[in-house]
């Protein structure tokens, strides 16, 4: 996943500088709409995942229902993307609606992509599953850049990004060739009941999408144009530090989906995380200076002694985001709903603000309360359950 996320970091920062800063906001803005698409593929890869653990004598029926669900739901994306075409070249103001359709394409690898790598994470097989999220981001760093350098427009970097989603999509078809025995089937795991788990899924992880990502919206709208700037430096580190520790929530998942061992694995996950969060923050607060570098640098220096608080809000998503996937895991309802009101809240209060430190901390604020009722409703829930029958 370090590699994965390096190669997209190393594309997109070669994309800025290649090709120029029209063209590149033209591709960034299409690239924030693939994330909104991509919770769909990550839903599939949650329900995958979470069946395949908890119901492990029927994983050659969960495979071919979730796959079957991966195509339908990719073509009917590309689909709605091909018609909104026109709409999204408008309001991206893309200048090139052959850019815009585009999308469509690449909505077809990125979504059925999602779908082998929940049958791979739930089987446990880590290293195919590995090398399906370095073909993530390698193949669209050499080819992304080779494109650009060719052709320096938006058009061909996002060709490069479609070659990224490609590529996993490819080497998922080797790593899954094969017939599993799926013994009897299961109306558990019918095609109507996956579809519906992963509309559940999706549109939670949406809604935590939606709240790591909106303060940067309502900052553009309550700030000016310099603060904003500021308070973007910030994020970088906070995104840093949200990222980081990816690999537990991957690893932690297919556990954290069985009975006998999710509260296990959850306790060990949120202090994993929470230690490696905790190490980032005190290294940010006693090294501003160093990670500034990392921020932008010294035309950010103003944002210098509060980068330490931007960590410790990474820290806090981090956990957040491990708890959200807690919820998926035991198919929880109340706690989703939560994370649309912390949502509601984060909106209403954030535009009260007029600072970058008022905004900060409404954020931290919202997330660590969030943070605190889905801890507090996991740990009664997991106390609640039956403990597993002796073997």
């Amino acid at each position: 996943m370090m590699i994965m996320n390096l190669g997209t970091y190393g594309f997109t920062m070669a994309a800025a500088r290649i090709i120029g800063p029209a063209a590149y906001g033209a591709f960034f803005a299409l690239m924030n709409v693939m994330m909104i698409v991509s919770v769909v593929s990550l839903g599939l890869q949650a329900t995958a995942a979470r069946r395949i653990s908890a119901d492990p004598d029927h994983v050659g029926q969960i495979e071919r229902e979730i796959l079957r669900v991966s195509y339908r739901a990719a073509l009917l994306l590309a689909g709605l993307l091909l018609v909104a075409s026109p709409l999204i070249n408008i309001v991206l103001d893309l200048r090139s609606l052959p850019t815009a359709m585009l999308a469509a394409v690449a909505a077809v690898p990125l979504t059925m992509m999602g779908a082998q790598a929940g049958i791979l994470q739930g089987e446990r097989r880590w290293r195919e599953l590995s090398i399906l999220y370095i073909c993530s981001g390698l193949p669209r760093f050499v080819v992304g850049v080779a494109f650009i350098l060719w052709q320096p427009t938006e058009f061909m970097a996002f060709l490069g990004a479609t070659v990224g989603f490609t590529a996993p999509y490819l080497y998922g078809l080797v790593a899954l060739r094969g017939a599993r025995e799926s013994g009897a089937s299961n109306t558990r795991h019918g095609f109507g009941a996956i579809i519906r788990e992963s509309i559940v899924n999706s549109q939670a992880l949406f809604a935590f999408f939606a709240l790591t990502n909106t303060d940067m919206l309502v900052g553009r709208m309550v700030l000016d144009s310099h603060d904003s700037g500021l308070y973007a430096a910030g994020l970088i580190v906070a995104r840093a530090v949200l990222f980081l520790p990816q690999f537990v929530v991957v690893v932690a998942f297919p556990s954290m989906s069985t009975a006998d061992s999710r509260a296990r694995a959850l306790t060990l996950s949120l202090a994993l995380v929470g230690g490696l969060g905790a190490l980032c923050t005190a290294a940010t607060a006693l090294l501003p200076d160093l990670a500034l570098v990392f921020a932008g640098g010294g035309e950010y220096a103003e944002i210098g002694d509060r980068l330490w608080v931007f960590a410790a809000v990474g820290t806090v998503v981090a956990m957040l985001q491990l708890l959200v996937y807690s919820v998926l895991a035991r198919q929880g309802t109340l706690s989703v709903v939560l994370v649309w009101a912390a949502l509601t809240a984060l909106v209403v209060v954030g535009l009260s603000v007029s600072s970058v430190t008022g905004l900060l901390t409404v954020v931290l604020a919202v997330d660590l309360a969030l943070f605190a009722v889905l801890l507090a409703i996991s740990v009664v829930k997991l106390r609640s359950e039956p403990a597993p029958a002796a073997q």
